[in-house]
């Protein structure tokens, strides 16, 4: 009986006992379980490449502008060059009207003409001049007076003959100045016929000129950006009205452009000539463009209580896809590493001291994760470089 009783204790009792070790253990691993972990607050270690850069924002611009104006006034009788034509230098852009100039070049040459004309004149007259001059008529008297004196010495000739024979040298040494006088004139004749033939050369010169400043040519190899004016425009001389000129194109050398962009003062100082730059441009999304910073304007620009420099970055374009006003971001490359293990940078955390740590994953901590410092490298912002601390394909939480 009693052997009975106890296997039937036993029967109860031991089923009870394991029914409350197994709901026990439940208990303690539901208590203990790893807290969930939304997927969206959860990243990974990465290895990729990572750049430190400062960031200038601005639009592309031509490596040379010129704006074509006229040196001729005229009116505008054909315009053979088009925006965005490509064009060489010295090719013919616009031909005014060359009536008024050709008239001008045909004015002059008959000037130049008619002033060759007097001076080969004023030549002839200087020779003339110079042979009269030179008549003997005042040696022929000299020596007439002197035999006569000589006569008169001797008793042969009277007074009267002397008087008459020294009256004759007066006469004819008087005579030979005024020749001199009128050779010297006609020599002086001689070289204003000179000065005036080079003074109408000179008005012939500017009336070509005028002339051929009536074809207006491209004074640079590259791209029509602008046409400001039609055929029947009537143009007015840059010699006549200097920047107030009409402008008549506007070309770009296109074969190599820049980025004139905006650096703010905090970042400058640690941007210097010929670092490397990325430049993105929003006509061409995802693609990238490489640069290089040619300058760094050495006073900056206040706005707004904001002070910011200008960078330039210049593009080589051979292709001409980059064209001027496009809106672009440079990316001014300070220090780059390639291959290296990446973190968000949401996913640091920071200390009072400073120090960096992040939160990994752990499925054995009622928390699901647990906290450990890291060595950290560069940053660009969004990513971090991590040194030490962390593995490639390591799970992390984000705080």
């Amino acid at each position: 009986m009693k052997t009975s009783r106890r296997s039937r204790w036993l029967t109860i009792v031991l089923p009870l006992i394991g029914v409350t070790i197994i709901a026990g253990l439940m208990i303690w691993v539901f208590l203990n379980k790893a807290k969930p972990i939304a997927p969206e607050k959860l990243v990974r270690v990465e290895r990729g490449d990572i750049a430190r850069s400062v960031v200038a924002i601005g639009h592309i611009e031509a490596l040379s502008k010129v704006q074509v104006k006229s040196k001729a006034n005229g009116i505008i009788q054909a315009l053979l060059a088009d925006v965005g034509d490509k064009v060489k230098e010295g090719q013919i852009l616009a031909e005014l009207d060359k009536d008024n100039p050709q008239a001008q070049v045909r004015e002059a040459n008959a000037t130049v003409q008619a002033e060759e004309a007097n001076l080969q004149m004023a030549v002839a007259g200087e020779a003339r001049a110079r042979i009269e001059a030179a008549n003997p008529e005042l040696d022929y008297a000299l020596r007439e007076s002197q035999r006569v004196e000589k006569l008169f010495g001797q008793g042969i000739a009277s007074s009267q003959a002397l008087d008459d024979t020294k009256k004759t040298h007066d006469i004819a040494a008087n005579r030979r100045q005024l020749l001199e006088a009128a050779a010297r004139s006609a020599a002086a004749q001689v070289i204003q016929a000179h000065a005036r033939v080079a003074a109408a050369r000179a008005a012939q010169d500017r009336a070509d000129e005028n002339l051929r400043n009536a074809t207006i040519r491209s004074p640079i190899a590259g791209v029509v950006l602008t046409r400001d004016t039609e055929v029947g425009d009537a143009v007015s001389s840059i010699l006549n009205l200097g920047s107030a000129a009409t402008l008549i194109m506007t070309l770009g050398d296109m074969s190599s452009v820049y980025v004139k962009g905006e650096v703010d003062e905090a970042d400058v100082g640690r941007i210097r000539t010929n670092m490397p730059v990325r430049i993105k441009v929003e006509s061409f999304a995802g693609e990238s463009f490489k640069g290089t910073v040619t300058r760094i304007a050495p006073m900056g620009k206040e706005k707004d209580n904001v002070r910011t420099f200008e960078v330039r970055v210049s593009i080589a374009n051979p292709e001409g896809r980059l064209r001027v006003n496009m809106s672009a971001n440079a990316e001014i490359v300070l220090e780059e590493r390639t291959k290296v293990l990446l973190i968000p940078e949401a996913a640091i955390l920071y200390d009072r001291n400073g120090k960096p740590s992040v939160q990994k994953r752990d499925t054995t901590i009622k928390i699901g994760y647990r906290k450990e410092p890291i060595r950290l490298g560069i940053s660009n912002g969004q990513r971090a470089e991590v040194q030490e601390g962390a593995s490639e394909g390591l799970e992390l939480v984000l705080p």
